[in-house]
């Protein structure tokens, strides 16, 4: 699954993600109604993510993987900078959500910013 971020969502979209989801949701035996109650969002959100052109946001992957039956990964974070790195985002999740968005947006941001830097150079284009 693909990690959907912000403003160029559409275009990031899994092919298929949502006709997938909505077979896997069948074969578990959920409702829409049911699933979202285990993800706290509506049944009208979760008909939306069943939509070919739509996909959940990121952050909410790992709570559908988990309402749908599949554990998480288990392995090993890499470095010791990861690990910090994780138990970073950990405590991220104990924040009111508002909060964990607005960390998510400036996460976003940064990360598009600096991958524009790195195309240009290193440069920073100029105001227009």
């Amino acid at each position: 699954m693909l990690l959907a971020l912000s403003d160029g969502m559409k275009a990031r979209t899994l092919p298929g993600f949502g006709p997938q989801l909505a077979q896997i949701r069948k074969a578990r035996g959920l409702t829409q109604t049911e699933l979202g109650q285990k993800l706290g969002v509506s049944q009208r959100v979760v008909a939306y993510y069943e939509q070919a052109d739509a996909q959940p946001p990121g952050p909410l992957l790992l709570d559908l993987a988990q309402a749908l039956g599949r554990r998480p990964l288990k392995t090993p974070p890499s470095s010791p900078k990861t690990v910090r790195l994780l138990k970073r985002l950990q405590q991220v999740e104990t924040l009111p959500r508002t909060d964990q968005q607005a960390v998510l947006k400036f996460v976003d941001a940064l990360v598009t910013s600096r991958g524009r830097a790195g195309r240009n150079g290193g440069r920073r284009r100029a105001p227009a």
